[in-house]
């Protein structure tokens, strides 16, 4: 696999507007995931990094705190409507069972519960955004 390759599985991830790629054949392993770009030749040999133009680096630690994190894919909404106060807002508390939010799914409105406890201290995604499986929504102290 040579660059050009590369730069068109970049292209093909920014056009579907994803966040991470995996490619696997006999030869060769790659994996990119927001803005960066890892190739790893099959096992007899050492990985190796390849750069590539990709649009963003990430260098950011990684925030302390558990997660409620995305079940589905979907639409992300704070609260039950339009005029509804939101189900949570930063500083609030949370148990297991608290509603957090919803997310649209197929025309499926469904409550998302915290699974965890603790306080909230960010919200990670704004009202109305669409939301990959796993994505962190809210972090939790």
């Amino acid at each position: 696999m040579n660059l050009d390759n590369i730069d068109q599985l970049i292209d093909k991830m920014e056009k579907a507007s994803l966040t991470e790629l995996s490619y696997k054949d006999s030869d060769v392993e790659i994996k990119l995931k927001k803005g960066t770009a890892q190739a790893v030749e099959a096992p007899q040999q050492a990985p190796k990094q390849v750069q590539t133009s990709a649009p963003e680096e990430i260098s950011e630690p990684v925030p302390e705190g558990k997660f409620v994190k995305a079940p589905m894919v979907g639409t992300f909404y704070k609260a039950a409507s339009p005029e509804a106060d939101p189900f949570i807002q930063v500083g609030d508390s949370v148990s297991n069972d608290s509603v957090v939010c919803i997310l649209e799914a197929m025309k499926l409105f469904n409550e998302i519960q915290a699974e965890t406890s603790g306080e909230i201290v960010e919200i990670l995604v704004e009202d109305g955004d669409m939301v990959e499986y796993n994505q962190p929504l809210f972090r939790v102290r």
